[in-house]
């Protein structure tokens, strides 16, 4: 056999054992994750509790194209909630949020539009001059946005995200960089928000008296029983994203899906991942143990005891027939001095479950006692006094 040949039988090797190594790594890395997903990254959260239920190369940095949006759409829900934006208010569209290419609603400089025209043009076609428009309207500026997106950013513990930008669009960027777990974080902070509902479920919306058509850019919407939202986000360098919601019979899941390589894949993941979580998990809300609770002795009030009260538990997202096997045990001061406040806490009940504590619920007085004066103490003696005089005639 000549050297030439064994050369590139060696070098064929060598490849076969680069790509069996790379495979088995891949294997690895996916052994421990429930669904088969054809992406770079994935994460299955609790959207009440950001409870990661599956995770896989969640903390990799990648691009995430429009699902940058989401911070946009957060800074816009918690401008609205603190008063300082208003759905009516008018936006004038800047020259740079004119300039903005790819996806558009082909805003003019100069043009009007609502607050609320612009979440729907952002939330639904996930339009990159309306991002802009509106994120300079509540930040001031360019700069002054994508400042507010960073430290926006910082505040939700996302501590591998940069933004460059507010509309993901990465083509002269190396550095806006996020991962799947903390867009899950962001989604999670976006969703306490009820009014944005109002736009990531709708399927199809018009601007313009009509003329601007509005069609979803997540399939899901239209087509996942219970989706919710969220965002989608495709450029070359990103592949294929999506953080995609749902709800059903109260719980409330997330999964984000980073670098597939088709929009197919994206959504068939994304809907592999939210099936495995419906079918796996539940939502509860555990019914407090009432004979665990006993009287709490009152030194020096107008009471000399009182039953105190459980604060209901919060609901909890357990693995599917879990439920029952939450253990339930109370810690509770036997006595407390006057005064007493109505809601004093007095005591802790536990909820455990494998031995490990799900929800801690305070146990509170149910009344307010108040501390004894020197009048009652006297008025009580004195009718103690009269009694026992009584009682020997």
């Amino acid at each position: 056999m000549n050297s030439k040949l064994m050369k590139v039988i060696s070098f064929l090797l060598c490849l076969v054992c680069a790509f069996s190594v790379s495979a088995a790594a891949a294997e690895e890395k996916t052994a421990d994750f429930p669904v088969t997903v054809n992406a770079k990254s994935a994460i299955l959260v609790d959207a009440s509790s950001g409870q990661v239920l599956a995770a896989m190369n969640e903390h990799e940095r990648l691009y995430p194209a429009s699902v940058t949006k989401i911070m946009t759409l957060l800074l816009a829900m918690e401008s609205i909630d603190s008063g300082n934006l208003n759905l009516n208010d008018t936006v004038v569209t800047s020259p740079t949020a004119a300039a903005k290419g790819g996806s558009q609603i082909w805003l003019k400089e100069g043009e009007t539009m609502t607050v609320d025209e612009l979440l729907r043009a952002i939330a639904i076609y996930s339009a990159n001059d309306a991002c802009e428009a509106l994120g300079e309207h509540i930040a001031g500026s360019e700069e002054a946005l994508v400042a507010m997106l960073n430290n926006r950013a910082a505040e939700l513990g996302m501590k591998n995200t940069h933004f460059d930008n507010c509309t993901g669009l990465d083509d002269t960027s190396d550095t806006h960089l996020t991962t799947a777990y903390d867009i899950a974080l962001m989604s999670v902070e976006l969703l306490k928000h009820d009014l944005i509902r109002k736009y990531t479920t709708v399927w199809m919306d018009s601007l313009r008296d009509g003329a601007t058509q509005l069609v979803n850019t997540n399939k899901l919407i239209r087509f996942y029983d219970g989706a919710t939202g969220l965002k989608t986000g495709t450029t070359s360098k990103a592949g294929c994203c999506v953080s995609a919601s749902a709800e059903r019979n109260g719980t409330h899941l997330v999964a984000v899906i980073m670098g597939s390589p088709t929009s197919d894949d994206r959504f068939g993941a994304a809907k592999a991942l939210l099936n495995w979580g419906f079918l796996n998990y539940e939502t509860v809300t555990p019914v407090p143990d009432a004979s665990l609770i006993t009287d709490v002795t009152v030194i020096g009030g107008y009471k000399s005891s009182f039953r105190p009260a459980v604060k209901p538990p919060q609901s909890l997202l357990l693995k599917k027939g879990s439920a029952d096997k939450i253990e339930q045990s109370v810690q509770i001061a036997t006595d407390v001095q006057a005064p007493v406040a109505a809601g004093e806490r007095v005591g802790t009940l536990m909820l455990k479950l494998d031995g490990e504590t799900v929800a801690e619920c305070p146990i509170i007085s149910s009344e307010e006692i108040k501390k004894l004066d020197f009048f009652e103490v006297l008025r009580r003696f004195l009718s103690s006094f009269a009694s026992l005089t009584k009682d020997k005639v």
